[in-house]
């Protein structure tokens, strides 16, 4: 009697097997990775290069959010101090400090320092600082009080569905431009002045995929 398959199907049974594995694999991973304390612990906060202390920095000497990350309110990207930044101050400023030798080191062999992301979204999500911070989201709203941490932890799931909660409902979270950095706004007209805003500027948040994964 004739075969009736040929005998390369008998390699089909193991190309399904492997690639059963491999994709088990790949899923494990991605969950491994993506559910990790980086992306979806509250008070995730990894170490740093040197100690820094935004609630010295930001909080007591009251320097602006913007002084360090400069592109907030023009890119996608919030950007991290250069040391050049750094050494604005620094270099007359505690430049002895055995605290600030990783910096010492970095502005002596010009080598950036790497500091280690704090709020660090998955590859498949797109955030654009700049959009949020010239619709009137203030910092706040996703870092918490910055100004009052000596370490900066996360204080914001920045899950799918907490992203959505603040796109149908944005007024909570919306201020005026002068009040975008700063970590303690919470006036008593807060929900109202936010309602302004919102029809002011006629802002209408995406709730489509295509928003955020692109």
């Amino acid at each position: 009697m004739p075969q009736i398959f040929k005998k390369e199907a008998n390699l089909l049974v193991y190309k399904l097997l492997a690639a059963k594995v491999i994709g088990i694999g790949v899923v494990g991973l991605a969950v491994w990775y993506y559910f990790s304390p980086r992306f979806v612990d509250v008070g995730y906060h990894p170490k740093q290069p040197l100690p820094y202390s935004h609630r010295l920095h930001a909080g007591d000497l009251g320097i602006d959010c913007r002084y360090c990350h400069t592109h907030v309110d023009q890119s996608a990207h919030a950007g991290v101090p250069s040391t050049q930044t750094c050494m604005n101050c620094h270099s007359m400023i505690f430049k002895d400090s055995p605290n600030l030798a990783a910096l010492r080191d970095s502005w002596a062999y010009e080598k950036p320092m790497k500091w280690v992301k704090v709020h660090d979204l998955p590859k498949f999500a797109h955030f654009n600082h700049s959009v949020h911070v010239k619709a009137g989201v203030g910092c706040q709203s996703c870092h918490g009080d910055v100004a009052a941490m000596d370490v900066v932890y996360k204080s914001q799931p920045l899950s799918m569905r907490w992203c959505l909660d603040c796109h149908r409902n944005p007024a909570p979270h919306l201020r005026p431009a002068h009040e975008i950095t700063n970590t303690k706004y919470n006036p008593p007209d807060r929900l109202k002045v936010g309602e302004a805003l919102l029809a002011q500027k006629k802002l209408n948040p995406p709730e489509d995929c295509s928003s955020c994964h692109h």
